[in-house]
C-alpha cells in the first residue's frame, strides 16, 4: 500500500508544480499585455495548486499514522 501512496503522492506532487508553470506564465503573459491586477486564470491555477498540495500533504500524513483514532 505505502508504495502506491508514493507514486500518488509522486504524481501530486508533479501536477503541483505543472500548475505553478502555468501560474507564471499567466502572470508572465499579463504583465506582457500591461494588465495591472492578476489575471483570474492564474488566482485559479493557484488555488489548485494548493489543493493538489493538500492533498499530497494528507497522504503523507496518512502514512505516518495510518489509523489517527488509534
Amino acid at each position: 500500500m505505502s508504495e502506491k501512496v508514493d507514486d500518488i503522492r509522486d504524481r501530486l506532487d508533479t501536477i503541483s508544480e505543472e500548475l505553478a508553470d502555468l501560474s507564471m506564465e499567466a502572470l508572465r503573459q499579463a504583465i506582457d499585455d500591461g494588465a495591472n491586477k492578476r489575471p483570474a486564470s492564474e488566482k485559479i491555477y493557484s488555488q489548485a495548486r494548493r489543493a493538489v498540495e493538500k492533498a499530497s500533504r494528507l497522504l503523507e500524513s496518512f502514512e505516518v499514522n495510518p489509523d489517527p483514532d488509534a
